[in-house]
C-alpha cells in the first residue's frame, strides 16, 4: 500500500514537472525558437531596376567584324557583333549582332547609336528600322551603329523571361555606349571615330530604350527620338497587348506575376526625369496610328519641367514612320546633332 502510494506521488511530481517545462516552451519570451520564418522568395530581377542598374558596373564588350553587307560610292555597310553581359553582374556572356555604316573617305567621324522600334522576329532583318536613318548619316559624314538585340538576327537568344528581355535592351546599349572607346570597337568602325561626339537616334520603342538608359546613365549624348513610347511601365506594355496573338493573356499573366514581387515603379524612366541630362529632340506626326500625339505632348512638357533641354517638332500628317515628310525630319536630326557637334 505504501509502494502504490509513493509510485502515486512519484507520478504526480514527473507530471507536474513535465507541464513546468512545457509551459516554458510555450512562453512568449521562447516561443521564437520554435517558430519558422517563412522562407524567402528569389527576386532575381531586382538587379534591372533603375537605381541598381545605375550602380551596377559594366565591363566593355569584344566586338568582332563579321562581313560585308553593301557598298555604295560614299559609304560600307558591315555586320558586326558585340560580346557582353547583358546582366551587367557578369552571370553570362552573350553576343548581340548589328550593323555599322561608315564612310568610304577616311577621316575621323562622329558617331550615331542607332535603336530600332518594334520588329516581329519572323521578318526582322539587320538594320530593318534604322538602314534608311544609317545610310543618310552616314553619307552626311557619320558612323552609324545599330544593334539587333537579342533573339534577332545572328545573335544569341533572349531571355526566358519577357520582361528580363525588356530590361536587357537596356542593358544592350549601355554595353555599347560604355564600350566605344575600345580598340575592338575602333577595329570594326575602321578606327573612324572621332574621340569626341556620340548621338542616340532612336524610334518607336526604341525611344523608350534611349530615354530609360538616358536616366540610368546621366550621360549628355544629344538624342533626337521619333515617335517614342513614353508612357509609364507597364501600361506602355499592356497598350499594345491587343496586338499579340492571345490578346495579352500570356503577357497581363506574366505582368501580374512580376507585380507580386517587384514595384513597377523603379523600373519606369518617368520617374526619374531629373536624371536626363542629355539634349533631347522629339519629332510627332499628326497621323501616327502607333503613338498618341498627346503622349508626346506630354512627355515633352513633363521633361521640360524636369529642366531637360527639349526641341519638339510636330509633322501635320505624318505617319509612325514620318512619310511623308521622311525626308525632312531626317534632315532635321542632321542639323541638330551638327549644332552639338564638339
Amino acid at each position: 500500500m505504501i509502494k502504490k502510494l509513493l509510485g502515486i506521488i512519484l507520478l504526480c511530481v514527473l507530471l507536474a514537472v513535465a507541464s513546468f517545462f512545457v509551459g516554458r516552451a510555450s512562453t512568449s519570451s521562447d516561443s521564437h525558437i520554435f517558430e519558422l520564418g517563412p522562407t524567402p522568395v528569389p527576386t532575381p530581377l531586382a538587379k534591372y531596376s533603375i537605381e541598381n542598374m545605375q550602380l551596377a558596373p559594366v565591363s566593355p564588350a569584344e566586338f568582332s567584324k563579321l562581313g560585308e553587307i553593301s557598298k555604295t560610292k560614299t559609304t560600307n555597310t558591315y555586320a558586326i557583333s558585340m560580346k557582353y553581359d547583358p546582366t551587367l553582374r557578369g552571370e553570362s556572356n552573350k553576343s548581340v549582332t548589328g550593323v555599322v555604316n561608315v564612310p568610304q573617305e577616311a577621316g575621323k567621324y562622329p558617331l550615331v547609336v542607332m535603336i530600332r522600334g518594334f520588329v516581329d522576329q519572323s521578318i526582322y532583318t539587320p538594320g530593318v528600322g534604322t538602314k534608311n536613318a544609317a545610310l543618310y548619316f552616314a553619307q552626311n559624314g557619320f558612323l552609324a551603329v545599330a544593334p539587333d538585340f537579342l533573339g534577332y538576327a545572328g545573335s544569341d537568344s533572349e531571355s526566358g523571361n519577357i520582361f528580363e528581355t525588356r530590361f536587357q535592351t537596356y542593358t544592350t546599349l549601355i554595353s555599347l555606349l560604355n564600350s566605344i572607346a575600345t580598340p575592338s570597337f575602333a577595329e570594326v568602325t575602321g578606327n573612324q571615330w572621332d574621340g569626341k561626339n556620340i548621338f542616340i537616334w532612336a524610334h518607336s520603342n526604341g525611344g523608350q530604350v534611349a530615354l530609360t538608359t538616358l536616366a540610368i546613365t546621366g550621360v549628355t549624348y544629344p538624342t533626337t527620338l521619333w515617335a517614342p513610347v513614353t508612357k509609364p511601365f507597364p501600361y506602355s506594355v499592356l497598350y499594345y497587348t491587343d496586338e499579340s496573338a492571345d490578346e495579352g493573356k500570356f503577357i497581363r499573366r506574366e505582368l501580374s506575376q512580376f507585380e507580386k514581387l517587384y514595384d513597377v515603379n523603379l523600373y519606369t524612366f518617368t520617374n526619374y526625369l531629373t536624371n536626363i541630362k542629355a539634349p533631347v529632340q522629339f519629332s510627332q506626326g499628326t497621323a501616327d496610328d502607333a503613338i498618341p500625339l498627346s503622349w508626346t505632348n506630354l512627355i515633352v512638357t513633363k521633361l521640360k519641367k524636369a529642366g531637360v533641354d527639349v526641341t519638339y517638332h510636330i509633322y501635320p500628317g505624318s505617319d509612325h514612320n514620318m512619310r511623308p515628310m521622311w525626308d525632312a525630319v531626317v534632315a532635321q536630326d542632321l542639323k541638330f546633332f551638327k549644332s552639338h557637334l564638339k
